[in-house]
């Protein structure tokens, strides 16, 4: 079974600060599955020097006490020569910190769409480009 795409919501104290508006959270959607994107994530934090404080597998939690919940996962990771100063102005910006980003399961297993994995890679690519194109400063 294909596990395609992963919805990832990045919820991070910055932008929050720099923008007024009500949504922290900023999602996009992966063309991976959960695990394979927080994988990818991981690394790319590892070669950017970003500590990672922990990753949350919520659906093997929910396992656990046997429920069930579909692919759920968080990344916990920050640099402390950025946060440290935050947190010297103000303690209590460390409920946001360190960042975060949850990726969940959505789409394609959610409706049971199967034989379409092209036309879903096109439709993430596509959203991709216009997330980043709307976001890019001016």
């Amino acid at each position: 079974m294909v596990k395609w795409p992963a919805l990832i919501a990045a919820i991070v104290a910055i932008p929050s600060l720099a923008w007024a508006g009500d949504d922290r959270m900023i999602a996009k959607k992966s063309a991976h599955s959960v695990a394979t994107t927080l994988d990818r994530l991981s690394e790319v934090l590892k070669t950017k020097g970003i500590g990672i404080a922990a990753r949350v597998d919520h659906a093997a939690a929910a396992e656990k006490v046997g429920q069930t919940l579909k692919p759920t996962q968080l990344l916990i990771f920050g640099n402390p020569k950025l946060g440290t100063p935050l947190m010297q102005s103000n303690r209590r910006i460390g409920v946001e910190l360190p960042m975060k980003v949850l990726a969940w399961e959505v789409l394609k297993l959610e409706y049971s769409v199967d034989g379409h994995d092209d036309t879903f890679r096109e439709m993430g690519q596509a959203l991709e480009k216009l997330t980043d194109e709307a976001i890019k400063p001016n």
